[in-house]
């Protein structure tokens, strides 16, 4: 029994962690799937490769070296949680996923690298494993950074003029596989997204 990959994307400050935590909740009294459901993230947390990223991110480091520490995170991440938990049936969910390198690093690069989104996008094509079905949270990047500002320190994505840019990937993305993209009003009520995903994810598990 092959399990499923469930993404969530959008800009900073967009509400993906927020669900992500809600959905946890509901899997814990109702369970999403059958065989198990795995709660996961981008970058990832108290591994080598993700403290990598963080450090990276904290020192500004340039951005083509930023990507490959991202790439070997997303590497390390697949091996290590995606992967197990898919080829034993599970559902996995995860709080970004290889659509923010296109989004994020196509912008970083893009006076960099010539079509330095396709160039990210290739990048992954040959291993990494594809979700079934991905949830972008749009939101205005004004909106976003007044929702950064609140949780304390800012990043260095954390700009109005930088999320215009993201944005215009992660829209790229979605009208590239429209079949497997749902795009979310993430300045609606938590609640309305929490029940179309919980839809989207109950069709795909039939």
């Amino acid at each position: 029994m092959i399990g499923k990959l469930v993404t969530f994307e959008g800009i900073d400050g967009s509400g993906k962690s927020t669900m992500r935590a809600r959905l946890q909740a509901v899997n814990e009294i109702n369970p999403l799937s059958p065989a198990g459901t795995v709660f996961t993230r981008e970058p990832t947390k108290d591994t080598l490769t993700g403290e990598a990223v963080y450090a990276a991110i904290e020192n500004n480091v340039d951005p083509l070296s930023e990507l490959f520490l991202f790439l070997a995170d997303h590497a390390a991440h697949i091996e290590k949680v995606v992967r197990p938990a898919v080829e034993n049936g599970k559902l996995v969910i995860s709080d970004r996923y290889s659509d923010s390198r296109c989004a994020y690093q196509g912008a970083t690069l893009q006076n960099a690298i010539p079509d330095a989104f396709n160039f990210v996008r290739r990048l992954h094509e040959p291993w990494t494993i594809k979700p079934d079905l991905t949830f972008l949270f749009d939101i205005p990047p004004e909106v976003s950074c007044e929702r950064c500002k609140d949780r304390g320190a800012q990043t260095k994505f954390e700009r109005v003029d930088f999320l215009n840019a993201v944005t215009a990937n992660f829209s790229r993305l979605a009208k590239d596989e429209p079949e497997r993209f749902v795009i979310l009003d993430a300045e609606a009520a938590p609640e309305v997204n929490e029940k179309i995903i919980l839809e989207k994810i109950r069709e795909l598990l039939k």
